[in-house]
C-alpha cells in the first residue's frame, strides 16, 4: 500500500523539476545557436540567456499557480 508523500519528498520533486525545465529550455537556446556555427562565447551566451529566460518563466508560471491555488 502506498501512502501520502513527505513534505520533504515533494520539495526534492519540485526542485528537481524546477532544475530540469531550466536546463531544457537553457539547452534549447544553446541547441538553436549551434544551427548558424556560433563562436563559443555566442553559445555560452545562447545558454545563459535561455537560462535566464526560462527562470523568468518559472517563476511567473508558479506565481500563476500559487495565485489560482489561493483562491480554490
Amino acid at each position: 500500500m502506498v501512502g501520502p508523500i513527505s513534505r520533504r519528498d515533494r520539495d526534492t520533486a519540485n526542485r528537481r523539476l524546477k532544475m530540469g525545465f531550466v536546463a531544457l529550455v537553457a539547452g534549447s537556446a544553446g541547441l538553436v545557436t549551434l544551427s548558424v556555427d556560433p563562436t563559443p562565447v555566442q553559445f555560452f551566451g545562447a545558454l545563459v540567456g535561455g537560462a535566464l529566460v526560462s527562470i523568468l518563466l518559472l517563476r511567473y508560471v508558479i506565481g500563476i499557480l500559487d495565485q489560482l491555488r489561493k483562491s480554490t
